[in-house]
């Protein structure tokens, strides 16, 4: 068997997913697995996969605010496609046609494609015959200028496409992780040094002990928030309100009039857009603005929720959010708050975890 499996170039593959004798059916060593990220100027955080036999290889952003999986392929002729990584189904040895149609919209715009199965890769994480999307249509300007290829949603499988199931909860379902858990440590201003790890926790990427917070909606990764306040003064989410702790946004997005009470409180300026423009010398003079969450406070200091470009401007890190977000005030805790906290999300428990960063 290893021979047949050397001459097919195979071997490597199966070493690395069976990893026990299979003679005595032992259970494989259960650890925790390490993902390295790579920071694009503090806006999005990359991870490579690989998907198919041999592996076909993506970049991907591990999002925690949606909960499929897909990269773009060879049957797509949007631009987006064109400038980034394809899947090619008849390459891999190990692909099954699933073949409905998916479309999933995101805040900065919609895919559309059929559905797959094979083996994805995350590092020494192997997942046979896992449920993905391929891309056909991807019309947003954003995801033809985008530095990842595909997304990997982790958020709870409510979200999926109906009748897959999520990377993460096949890793939960086959027993691959020594607990169902995953955490995010995310650098600042620096490429490297940022992780994703599944099955447990590395203690030496935090400070402290962790504070749990249950989750409040089993669909996204959604908890209940006390308020906002600067200088003891509220800014926002008066008597409580709920919030969405989101990998794949990398602002603080919050209701449009909570938001625009904020950038002047913080003396910002509209400019085109989203984006409001504020001195750089504040990020040294202002006050934190405090989040308190499960009666704890999770300070953010100017020097997060400001922003300095390139070409030296300073933006602001808060964004006003759709209708849906004002409604109830929705607030979604992007990478501006996960830099500064290492967060686990724990889907043994349904409870988030966060601790200050290293």
């Amino acid at each position: 068997m290893r021979e047949n499996l050397r001459e097919k170039n195979m071997l490597k593959d199966f070493l690395e997913q069976y990893t026990y004798h299979l003679s005595d059916n032992t259970a494989p060593e259960k650890r925790v697995y390490t993902q390295p990220l790579r920071n694009y100027l503090d806006l999005v955080y990359i991870a490579d996969i690989s998907i198919g036999t041999p592996p076909q290889n993506f970049k991907v952003v591990f999002d925690t605010g949606s909960a499929n999986l897909w990269v773009p392929s060879i049957y797509c002729d949007s631009k987006a496609c064109a400038n980034h990584s394809v899947f090619n189904p008849p390459r891999s040895t190990t692909f099954s046609l699933e073949g409905r149609p998916f479309e999933i919209t995101y805040g900065t715009g919609k895919i559309a494609g059929f559905l797959g199965y094979d083996t994805v890769r995350i590092g020494n994480l192997v997942i046979g015959s896992q449920a993905f999307g391929m891309s056909q249509k991807e019309p947003s300007i954003f995801l033809e200028h985008a530095v990842f290829d595909g997304i990997l949603g982790l958020s709870y499988p409510a979200l999926s496409v109906v009748g897959t199931t999520p990377v993460f909860d096949n890793l939960k379902k086959r027993r691959l992780l020594k607990e169902p858990i995953f955490a995010f440590y995310l650098s600042t201003k620096k490429e490297n040094g940022s992780v994703v790890m599944f099955g447990g926790l590395d203690h030496s990427y935090y400070k402290g002990e962790l504070k749990w917070v249950p989750v409040s909606q089993r669909l996204y990764w959604q908890i209940s928030m006390d308020s906002i306040t600067m200088n003891g003064k509220i800014l926002g989410c008066k008597g409580g309100c709920q919030a969405i702790v989101d990998t794949g946004t990398a602002v603080l997005v919050g209701p449009t009039n909570v938001v625009t009470n904020i950038q002047k409180a913080i003396n910002a300026r509209p400019l085109t857009g989203y984006e409001y423009f504020i001195g750089c010398d504040a990020i040294n003079t202002y006050s934190d603005i405090i989040f308190t969450i499960n009666g704890v406070n999770y300070p953010v200091p100017a020097h997060a929720y400001i922003r300095q470009s390139l070409k030296g401007c300073c933006y602001s890190n808060f964004e006003g959010g759709s209708e849906k977000l004002s409604q109830s005030e929705l607030w979604i805790l992007g990478d501006v708050f996960l830099r500064l906290y290492f967060t686990v999300f724990d889907r043994g428990n349904n409870r988030i975890g966060l601790a200050p960063a290293v």
